[in-house]
């Protein structure tokens, strides 16, 4: 195993009604900014709740944080909090409104160009306004962890960065919360989640027994689960392990002391940022296509993935290989999730301007490895057509 450090300091309230401690959470004298996605919020009485429980608390609102955050957006935010004086976030959504949080809470801080903050990755920031979310989608474990990825629509650019300043101080966890959501958002946060422990475990060994462990049980969970929380939207049992296991699929935990490949990821945001297709969908379409093409790179780890998540240890070794990726593919298809560029609008000519996004944000070296280059990935997408 390798050398890591491990520190994560977000308080989670999991469990029914745990709006209601909101009170205990956010400073008294705090000027709150609740931010927040569409209209859903307000339907399903989300806000409501919210804004009950901070009680007598001075309150401003932000509305319109859309799916893959976009730069823009979170500036005119950045713009209130100056007007107001704003001195505490609530994020009250999903991954995207949680990651506009982070993105807003470090910029509000920075004196530079808000854009350095993603073109660094993160390592230009030192300080952040605290913040805490109240989560509605699980999906992204952004309720957990400091990482954030933003869209710059005009640069036809989404980026990723991470912080320490950039941990939520603490997130709540309802798992009523997500009982009217779409099929298809239930369905994006199934597959979003697999693919983020997929990317912290399919490497190649390193003596971790306890991360590979952890790792396989939470994919069995989504696998087992997903199909369910389809059917049984109002089930509590299903939606409450569902909400638990994407969480723990990328708040710090398996990755620790393990390579981690996050090619899928990086591929994955190109196709997002050039066609806006669901983030979960571009996994869905990468991720096959990149095991099979890093199949000898990655083929230790494929045979357990294919051994202890899908039970497949019959046939030679590419015979098990070929059969956990197939079993990888129909899972998604079982979750409605479409597998190939051409479900998404995505051509043969297309290719060439997502290579070169990918080149122009430094994305040339991906992989536990770092060998994954353009020209790969290249290789890797025209397979998924």
């Amino acid at each position: 195993m390798n050398n890591f450090d491990f520190h994560n300091p977000t308080h989670i309230l999991f469990g029914k009604g745990r709006i209601a401690d909101l009170s205990a959470q956010v400073p008294v004298k705090a000027k709150v900014l609740i931010l927040y996605g569409g209209g859903s919020a307000e339907r399903t009485g989300v806000l409501g709740q919210v804004r009950s429980a901070l009680g007598d608390r001075d309150v401003v609102e932000f509305g319109g944080i859309e799916p893959n955050p976009r730069f823009a957006t979170a500036l005119k935010a950045v713009d209130l909090i100056t007007e107001t004086g704003v001195t505490y976030l609530l994020a009250v959504g999903g991954g995207s409104v949680i990651d506009a949080t982070k993105f807003i809470a470090a910029a509000a801080k920075f004196e530079g160009d808000p854009w350095d903050i993603l073109t660094s990755r993160g390592a230009v920031v030192k300080d952040a306004m605290p913040f805490g979310t109240v989560l509605t989608l699980p999906a992204t474990a952004s309720e957990m962890n400091s990482g954030s990825v933003i869209t710059h629509a005009d640069k036809g650019a989404k980026l990723p960065f991470r912080s320490p300043h950039c941990y939520p101080k603490f997130s709540i966890l309802d798992p009523e919360l997500t009982y009217t959501l779409p099929s298809r958002q239930i369905a994006n946060g199934v597959a979003d989640a697999f693919v983020h422990i997929i990317e912290q475990y399919l490497t190649y060994p390193v003596n971790s027994p306890v991360q590979d462990g952890f790792s396989e049980t939470l994919l069995r969970t989504l696998i087992d689960l997903g199909p369910k929380a389809l059917e049984a939207p109002e089930d509590y049992d299903i939606r409450a392990n569902l909400m638990w296991t994407a969480t723990l699929a990328l708040n710090g935990l398996i990755g620790a002391g393990v390579p981690q490949d996050w090619a899928s990821h990086m591929i994955g945001h190109e196709i997002t940022a050039f066609n806006d297709t669901d983030h979960a969908r571009t996994l869905a379409v990468v991720l096959p296509a990149l095991m099979n093409d890093q199949r000898e790179t990655k083929r230790e780890k494929l045979l357990k993935f294919a051994a202890n998540v899908w039970g497949i240890h019959d046939g030679d070794e590419d015979a098990r290989i070929d059969a956990g990726i197939k079993a990888t593919v129909d899972f998604f298809h079982l979750l409605g999730i479409k597998t190939r560029l051409s479900d998404y609008n995505v051509t043969a000519s297309d290719i060439d301007t997502i290579i070169g996004a990918l080149t122009d944000h430094g994305m040339t070296a991906l992989g536990e490895h770092g060998a994954i280059t353009p020209k790969d990935a290249r290789r890797i997408l025209e397979t998924a057509l």
